[in-house]
């Protein structure tokens, strides 16, 4: 199973949404709450390419984007086959 990691804040409803998403699908994650956390916020910058919004979702590292970026891939079935590699 693929490493999947969540950076999320406790004000954001599509972090709920894309955390709902990965439980579906019975996925283990791993939760990063940048909500009070500076450095955490920080390293998501870097780790996301320039991106400040959360959620911003990465499977075995590589950034997918937030929670509308996943949808999409869950709706193309490409969703899957990431969470496989």
């Amino acid at each position: 199973m693929a490493k999947v990691e969540v950076y999320t804040a406790d004000y954001c409803p599509y972090c709920v949404r894309a955390k709902q998403l990965l439980d579906v699908k019975d996925v283990d994650y791993f939760v990063i709450d940048v909500t009070t956390d500076d450095a955490a916020r920080v390293a998501l910058v870097e780790k996301a390419q320039g991106r400040r919004t959360v959620p911003q979702i990465f499977i075995n590292d590589k950034p997918i984007g937030g929670f509308d970026d996943m949808k999409a891939l869950e709706e193309s079935g490409e969703l899957d086959r990431l969470l496989a590699e």
